[in-house]
């Protein structure tokens, strides 16, 4: 079975033979593949240093849409170095800092030792410049993962790669090639001015208002009349948009055509993961369905589906069969449809097709608001004010014609009852509280509600080994997801990490049912380090394991958790300018 790591396709293929006669003394195999980018380093470091470090950050200068930019880049290369490891073994990676300011590098979704995870003034002090710091942690986990700077905005400049960790048994599925297929938004701007404009004014980037030759002047008058009445915006679907972003695919712009091999009559498995700092993509490959058999890094049922939406931080092991001696796009588009990252799975270099019909960009409703289409919800409250539902002809949301899993029933499952919010004590950390929320894991997300072919959705995902029991909870927590857009402040009920840093206590040995309730307009992807969260989707013993969750707006999310790891973990939104405006808090394990 031949195996090619994320590549350009020029690079020769890595075979199975090769990768297991590559594994080092320590049991861990470093694969590192880069793109050829000649170094110009920033700062000396001794030649012994350089020897044996394994992942070197510094800034260089690359090309991207043919454009020279200065970027973080680890060992040369955005992405950064494939990193490869082995289920049972210990990981030594030796990371030097060759910038002029501390760094760290964080192992999206494993599970380590606090000390290993990454995360400056958590249970890590940080890489100072001219450091080599040695990370030492077991591996006790396979599938597809990724890494990235934890440090400022390094991780928008680049600083991250894919992890991909190989099985101490056979992998439950064949395929005879795989590609890493690493999504990403690159900017031009200095990410400090893209934060301090959102500061100034939340939409600086959102250039998709309604306009009267495409919208109608009543759809004009009732956007003023209603949502800037609410201080909110239909369109506000992304902080940062296509107006900064180029979204790359492996590194790649759409017009530079990264290519993915195959040979007839081979299943390929893409391991596709969401690097972005701010970026949700729908992918699609047109002509092939795609077979879901991993979701962050977790062995799942297959599921095959034509579409999925890829919150940020999170993967998808996808198998899919091309057919025939052609080329099939592999299409990501953003979620507020600004742009798009592609490329092309080929059997020879070269090779492309046309890009699919660009989708019209969608717009919120009084869904996203919490009112209308989810039952009871008919008002929403704000701080100083209580509106009503209005009586104007907003734009709702139709039934999706995707076919689901699971059948619908009169009455909702558990997950997805509608629940009353209760007196808003957020203050001036957020602007707005649905009156009642409730579960959506069996929507597919804006934009994707009326996609004549199956999307995958969260109530599709069952562990594919069981649990032999369901466990007891023994303690629930609820916790809002809060925002002010005007002012752009993000948190966790209503204050930011600077306003509250106190940890949030979590018992060691406990089963804690952690409900999220999403009191803001927007998707939130919500990381928790160090341990797995439990989805709750009704799947009962097959509840699937993720390390990200998405939080769709006026939506409640609860996970099961294991609190199994002792110590002090970070939980944040992945959105990388909200986390910075204080979407961030620490768990403390005692």
């Amino acid at each position: 079975m031949t195996r090619s790591p994320w590549k350009q396709s020029a690079l020769p293929t890595l075979s199975r033979r090769h990768f297991l006669l590559g594994l080092g003394s320590t049991g861990a195999l470093v694969a590192l593949e880069g793109c050829g980018l000649t170094p110009t380093r920033r700062m000396a470091a001794e030649p012994e240093l350089l020897e044996s470090a394994d992942l070197v950050l510094e800034r260089q200068t690359i090309r991207i849409r043919g454009r020279l930019t200065e970027a973080v880049t680890i060992n040369g290369t955005v992405p950064g170095k494939l990193v490869r490891l082995r289920e049972g073994e210990d990981a030594v990676l030796r990371v030097l800092n060759l910038l002029d300011e501390d760094t760290s590098l964080h192992w999206h979704g494993l599970i380590l030792p606090p000390a290993m995870d990454g995360v400056p003034g958590v249970a890590f002090r940080g890489i100072a410049p001219g450091e080599l710091f040695t990370y030492r942690f077991p591996v006790r986990q396979n599938g597809t993962y990724w890494y990235h700077s934890h440090s400022g905005f390094q991780e928008q400049l680049g600083a991250f790669g894919p992890l991909l960790i190989e099985p101490a048994k056979a992998d439950p599925f064949a395929f005879d090639v795989e590609h890493v297929v690493m999504l990403s938004d690159w900017t031009f701007d200095d990410p400090m001015r893209i934060l301090a404009r959102l500061k100034k004014s939340s939409g600086y980037y959102n250039f998709n208002k309604p306009t009267i030759a495409q919208d109608g002047l009543l759809k004009i008058l009732e956007n003023r009349l209603s949502w800037g009445a609410m201080r909110m915006d239909p369109t506000d679907l992304a902080d940062v948009t296509g107006a900064s972003y180029t979204y790359l695919m492996n590194g790649t712009a759409p017009v530079d055509n990264w290519t993915g091999l195959y040979s007839a009559g081979q299943r390929v498995r893409l391991r596709i993961v969401n690097a972005a700092a701010a970026s949700y993509f729908d992918l699609r490959i047109p002509g092939l369905e795609m077979t879901v058999v991993q979701v962050d890094g977790q062995n799942v049922e297959p599921v095959t589906v034509d579409e999925l939406r890829i919150a940020i931080a999170e993967t998808y092991d996808v198998l899919v069969s091309p057919t025939g001696d052609r080329a099939y796009t592999i299409f990501a588009e953003a979620m507020d449809r600004s742009g798009y990252a592609s490329g092309t799975l080929a059997p020879r270099p070269g090779m492309s097709v046309g890009i699919p019909p660009r989708r019209k960009r969608p717009l919120l409703t009084m869904k996203q608001m919490g009112m209308g289409g989810m039952g009871g919800m008919d008002g929403m409250d704000m701080p100083g004010m209580s509106m009503p539902m209005p009586r104007m002809s907003m734009p709702m949301e139709m039934p999706g014609k995707q076919v689901k899993n699971t059948p619908t029933a009169s009455e909702p499952p558990g997950w997805a009852r509608s629940v009353q919010h209760g007196p808003d004590h957020h203050g001036a950390g957020n602007t707005r509280v649905a009156k009642s929320t409730r579960g959506r894991l069996d929507e597919p997300g804006i934009g994707l509600e009326d996609a004549p072919h199956r999307v995958l959705v969260y109530t599709d995902l069952r562990r594919l080994i069981p649990r032999e029991t369901e466990p007891t909870v023994d303690r629930e927590l609820e916790l809002h997801l809060t925002g002010n857009m005007e002012r752009y402040i993000w948190g966790f009920d209503g204050k930011k990490y600077s306003e509250d840093s106190t940890p949030i206590p979590f018992s060691y040995g406990e089963r804690l049912r952690l409900t999220f309730v999403n009191d803001t307009m927007m998707n939130h992807p919500i990381h928790l380090h160090g341990m797995w969260m439990e989805l709750v989707n009704g799947a009962g013993k097959h509840q699937p394991r993720k390390h990200t969750i998405n939080v769709k707006p006026s939506e409640r999310v609860s996970v099961e958790i294991d609190v199994d790891a002792r110590g002090r973990w970070a939980m944040h939104c992945h959105i990388l300018y909200h986390m910075d405006a204080g979407m961030f808090r620490v768990v403390e394990v005692v």
